[in-house]
């Protein structure tokens, strides 16, 4: 038997000192990029998108230099929400993102798309494949923070996600209501078994602002959100509330012009 030489790789030898070799993917030789946060849910429908480009734009209007990988393939809604519909560009280098008016890059399945609703009718394997190739095929450049918009849900796209890209963090959005924690929970379980570190939970929808009164009215009940992230030891990053300005300004592709601070404490951990 020849002596060990550590590298597993070129080894044919079953021994028990083996190592698993590694899914991780390198990113396009002419990108930088130095942080990634996956933003996830156990289930569709919280706002996980809406808390995404939100957390973009803050960061972005601190100077940073700020992308979003839209990995939810199916229902990508990234490029509506920033006002972005040309598409995007490539050169004999790879795929070029789409850059939304605030300077934030973009790319999404929409942006390689004809038309925008036109659906993609693709198998598991083959969407996290796109996905995969949004990391390693596109030219981002120099990145401060990438953010992973995720599909909802803990099948092929995340797993492909966690173990192909360098994750530094994950964020979970969720939404007051009983079954959605329980769902959240899940999503909060698959990172903790894939070794991630979670920065924490984000509670959506979490309250209505009567505008005549001022009154903080919790249409969904309250406190749900908070007792999951407390079970599981981690950090409660605050409410987002029901915000029918901001929904009409993703609808209308002017999210980089909403007013709201409510992340400003997550966007300045993320920088820390």
């Amino acid at each position: 038997m020849s002596e060990c030489t550590n590298d597993c790789s070129s080894c044919s030898s079953g021994c028990s000192d083996r190592k698993p070799e590694s899914l991780r993917k390198e990113p396009h030789p002419l990108s930088k990029i130095k942080k990634v946060y996956a933003v996830m849910s156990g289930k569709g429908g919280v706002g996980k998108s809406m808390v995404t480009g939100q957390l973009a734009v803050l960061l972005a209007r601190k100077g940073k230099k700020v992308a979003i990988l839209d990995a939810d393939i199916t229902g990508p809604s990234i490029p509506k929400m920033f006002g972005v519909s040309k598409q995007a560009a490539s050169s004999e280098l790879g795929l070029h993102p789409a850059e939304s008016a605030g300077g934030v890059s973009l790319m999404s399945i929409n942006l390689l798309l004809s038309k925008e609703t036109e659906p993609v009718i693709w198998r598991g394997p083959v969407i996290a494949g796109v996905v995969t190739q949004f990391w390693t095929e596109v030219v981002w450049g120099d990145i401060d923070f990438m953010f992973v918009d995720m599909p909802p849900g803990t099948g092929d796209v995340p797993l492909t996600v966690f173990q192909s890209l360098p994750v530094d963090g994950v964020i979970i959005v969720a939404s007051p209501q009983e079954l959605v924690s329980m769902v959240v929970e899940k999503a909060v379980n698959m990172a903790e078994m894939m070794k991630l570190p979670i920065l924490g939970i984000i509670e959506n929808m979490s309250w209505y602002e009567c505008p005549e009164c001022g009154r903080k009215l919790h249409i969904f009940g309250e406190g749900k959100t908070e007792e999951a992230a407390k079970r599981h030891g981690l950090r409660f990053l605050g409410g987002v509330p029901i915000d029918p300005k901001l929904a009409e300004k993703c609808d209308r592709g002017e999210i980089e012009s909403f007013e709201g601070e409510w992340l400003e404490p997550v966007a300045g951990m993320i920088i820390e």
